[in-house]
């Protein structure tokens, strides 16, 4: 059925709680956010494969059999389950002809591409003549996610042309979702990807990803959470760059300098995060607007917590002042130091509210959309399905 023309879409990620506690065993939640990166699928030039990435100025195209041959060369290893190694990645930067120091999104996403086209269909037959072309509504290096939505659309995109997962779109349907068994495949293959790109990821993004929802991370074990609700949020990007490795490393030493005062900080965060699961696990069988306020008092009490762990941002700290301006409660999502922050909008907030709260972030010089938590995973699209603008953005070539 692809042979028309299909779309994969997977969602970004945000950390609801848990931030930097979780690099010391503590439990983080991490919700799928309603901001997606959408891959286009379609029938290509007989005998060639390309990809269009135009987010990141990409456009490349192979012939098959120089892939193939390629892929003889190196495929000694492509397993889901093994690391890409640095002989296979070096031999596809050659090819490509992407320095051994080039780290820019382009660099990577080409990669990536290169690397599981290959090991996919080393495994499961040759992947045949597409042309794929990804949009995302998600901004690269925000903390959100990208590069996982990417390789989870990637994943799900070549595994089915090559047959190792079913096309669950049926005649007439507008979207179908795969079986539990195949995105366990579709995922394990994302983290390859990821692999590729950040080198020892967690798997967190890829999983979020995959299954949507939310999830909870503790000490590199990954375990889904029952049914949660849709929540609506304000994301804002104070576009202030940082280093999460820096981050993480000052709150280390911070940790080891005040173990007695921050090693509390770092159970209580754990708790905020064990409680919130609890919430978030009610609210679908019991959807009270009584949640509301205790969430929103989780999500005050966290932002004094990482502004204590010294990963707070003055920039992190006028937002708060804003939307508070408006009644709402905000916290920094992911590394801090700047970055991206949410915003709780409960179901009760007014339009013209949260149309004033928006205005007045932009103000400020930030990046804001109105967005949702705790969207579904990764998904196949008719493309009658969707929306104008995405089909726009996937007509580009």
């Amino acid at each position: 059925m692809w042979e028309r023309g299909l779309v994969v879409s997977a969602p970004g990620k945000v950390i609801v709680h848990g931030e930097h506690a979780v690099v010391h065993g503590k439990v983080a939640l991490a919700v799928a956010l309603d901001l997606r990166t959408f891959l286009r699928l379609r029938p290509g030039a007989e005998g060639r494969l390309r990809v269009c990435l135009p987010g990141v100025g990409v456009q490349r195209s192979w012939d098959t059999p120089v892939l193939r041959a390629l892929r003889g060369r190196i495929a000694a290893d492509f397993e889901e389950s093994k690391s890409p190694s640095l002989e296979q990645l070096d031999a596809l930067r050659e090819f490509a002809g992407i320095a051994a120091e080039a780290s820019g999104p382009d660099s990577l996403a080409t990669l990536a591409f290169l690397y599981m086209c290959l090991a996919i269909s080393a495994k499961y037959g040759d992947v045949p003549s597409v042309d794929i072309l990804v949009w995302s509504e998600l901004p690269t290096g925000a903390g959100l996610g990208s590069s996982a939505a990417y390789a989870v659309c990637l994943a799900a995109a070549l595994l089915m042309v090559c047959g190792a997962i079913s096309c669950p779109l049926q005649e007439g349907d507008s979207t179908g979702r795969w079986t539990e068994e195949e995105l366990t495949l579709i995922n394990s293959w994302a983290f390859q990807g990821e692999r590729v790109i950040h080198g020892n990821p967690s798997g967190v993004d890829n999983a979020v990803g995959t299954w949507g929802g939310a999830l909870r991370y503790q000490a590199g074990k990954i375990t889904p959470l029952k049914r949660v609700p849709t929540l609506r949020i304000l994301l804002t990007n104070t576009k202030v760059p940082r280093s999460t490795k820096v981050l993480v490393a000052g709150v280390k030493e911070k940790i080891l300098k005040f173990p007695a005062i921050m090693n509390p900080v770092l159970d209580s965060i754990d708790a905020i995060s064990q409680e919130c699961q609890s919430v978030l696990e009610e609210m679908p069988a019991n959807p009270s607007p009584e949640y509301y306020p205790v969430l929103e008092e989780f999500f005050d009490i966290n932002q004094h917590h990482l502004n204590v762990l010294g990963v707070g941002h003055p920039s992190l700290d006028r937002l708060c002042q804003v939307t508070a301006s408006h009644g709402l409660h905000s916290k920094l999502t992911g590394a801090g130091g700047g970055g991206c922050a949410i915003t709780l909008l409960p179901p009760d907030t007014s339009p013209l509210a949260v149309e004033a709260t928006k205005q007045d972030l932009c103000a400020c010089g930030f990046e804001c959309w109105e967005t949702k938590i705790g969207a579904p995973g990764v998904t196949l699209h008719s493309l009658s399905s969707l929306n104008t603008q995405v089909l726009h953005m996937l007509s580009q070539s």
